[in-house]
Parts: C-alpha cells; sequence; structure tokens
C-alpha cells in the first residue's frame, strides 16, 4: 500500500491507471497508424529497462493499481521479458491489481506463456480484419496467420483476451457483424475504436476512411440488442452489453466531438 500522497487529477479523483510505451518500434506498418520507412527514436534516447521499472514503481508508490504496457509494439523490445517479471513482484505484494498489454499479436506465441507466468492476465490485440488480403494491406508487413496463432497461444495460456478495431470507412464496414460473431465465438471482449490522426495519410484520405461509431452503433443495433452498461475500467472506452451473446462491447470516439463540433 502506498504511503505516500495519492496522485490526483484537477477534478480530485484518484489516478489509478497508468500507460506506459516501452518502444516506439513496431513490426507493422499500418496505414493509419505509420510511414512504411519510419524514423524511430535512437536507442539511447529510450528509458532503460531498469529506468522504466523504477518509474513504474515510484507511479505504483504513487497509488497507480492498474498498469498498461504499449508500444509501438512491447514484445519488439530486446529484453522486455525482464521487466515484466519485474513487475511481478508489485503483484504479488498487493499494491499492484493488474498488469496488462497492448499487442498486435505477432509475438504472443512466443511470449504468451512466460507473460502468464510474470502476473499478466489480460492481453489487448489489435486486428482491424479477418481477410488475409486486407490484413497484409492494412498492415504493410503482417501475416494474419501469425496474429491468429498468437490469439490462440494467449488463449492456451489462460490469458483474457480483448481485439481492439480501429474503424476504417470503406476497409472493414463489411466485417463489423462477422468479426462481432467471431469473438462472440470465441470468448473475447471487443473494442471499436475511430481512426485516430497519424500515419502518412492525407488529411482528405483520412476523411475518406473516418467511419464515426455513433454510425457503427447504430449498425450493431440492426442486428443485435444493444444495452448500454455503466462499466469503466479506467480508459477512455463505453461499453454495451449485447444480449444474444453476453458480450461485452467497447467504444473509443477520440475524434467524434471535434467532427460534431
Amino acid at each position: 500500500m502506498s504511503t505516500k500522497a495519492p496522485l490526483v487529477d484537477p477534478f480530485a479523483r484518484a489516478i489509478q491507471y497508468l500507460r506506459v510505451s516501452v518502444t516506439d518500434r513496431c513490426d507493422f506498418r499500418c496505414t493509419y497508424c505509420m510511414a512504411e520507412h519510419m524514423t524511430f527514436l535512437p536507442k539511447k534516447d529510450l528509458l532503460s529497462l531498469e529506468e522504466l521499472d523504477r518509474l513504474c514503481t515510484a507511479f505504483i508508490g504513487l497509488g497507480v493499481e492498474k498498469l498498461r504496457i504499449t508500444g509501438g509494439e512491447p514484445l519488439v523490445r530486446k529484453g522486455i521479458l525482464t521487466f515484466f517479471q519485474g513487475m511481478r513482484r508489485h503483484l504479488d505484494s498487493g499494491a499492484l491489481k493488474e498488469l496488462t498489454l497492448t499487442t498486435n499479436g505477432s509475438q504472443l506465441a512466443k511470449f504468451a506463456a512466460p507473460l502468464a507466468e510474470a502476473g499478466v492476465r489480460r492481453v489487448n490485440v489489435s486486428l482491424d480484419t479477418l481477410d488475409d488480403a486486407k490484413f497484409a494491406t492494412i498492415t504493410r508487413w503482417g501475416r494474419l496467420s501469425q496474429v491468429l496463432a498468437g490469439i490462440d497461444a494467449a488463449r492456451a495460456a489462460g490469458l483474457a483476451i480483448k481485439i481492439n478495431v480501429v474503424a476504417l470507412k470503406g476497409f472493414n464496414e463489411d466485417e463489423l457483424v462477422p468479426i462481432t460473431e467471431w469473438c462472440a465465438r470465441e470468448g473475447h471482449d471487443l473494442t471499436f475504436i475511430e481512426v485516430m490522426p497519424m500515419g502518412e495519410m492525407s488529411e482528405e484520405a483520412r476523411l475518406d476512411q473516418y467511419w464515426p461509431l455513433r454510425d457503427l452503433r447504430a449498425r450493431l443495433a440492426e442486428v443485435f440488442t444493444l444495452t448500454d452498461l455503466p462499466d469503466r475500467t479506467g480508459g477512455p472506452a463505453r461499453y454495451v452489453r449485447i444480449e444474444e451473446t453476453g458480450q461485452r462491447i467497447g467504444f473509443i470516439t477520440p475524434l467524434t466531438h471535434n467532427f460534431c463540433e
């Protein structure tokens, strides 16, 4: 338990959730996320794994109870497993309640079992399509079969899985229901995310791909019965339950208000 004054935001709410990016590097080059020939930070400019451990430990001492590790693709960081193994001491002490990971899934077949041993219980996997050709197009360098094998390995290791889908108009609109039904069959939670202003796309191209989640939700409601949920997990998502499947579906809308205004 923290012995120092906890972190609070300007509205006097305790800050208990922290996201930490351990690398800007990734083994995919998703078109909406980064340039194909990306220039990354020099390694000397990154915090070492030891420094990341000290930083996270300090935040945990200030009351952070949920830690999410992100990238880039965090599992391409050399030696990253030692960082997770180091964080295990905070889980064992009870100071840290949850250690999670957001990943593209490409390295999960290799890392799922040792991550589970280190105390990770949930992973978020970014997956925008279940079509091999479309997956290769959107990621440039990725293989869908590799990601699906990673998801299978994560499930075999006992990890809960949430699928994150970036909603892209004209790209994966036709997969809205199939992806939802696939997640229901596989037992995965699902979150839809509006496309963010990153990568090398022109503003015109980005607007062409922008698919507001209010429209996506309306389309889901034509097929399924949606019930709003009060759940908040510390992140920005708002949730509904699909009554026909019992699934919890999240919606992250970073741009909706800006576009509406």
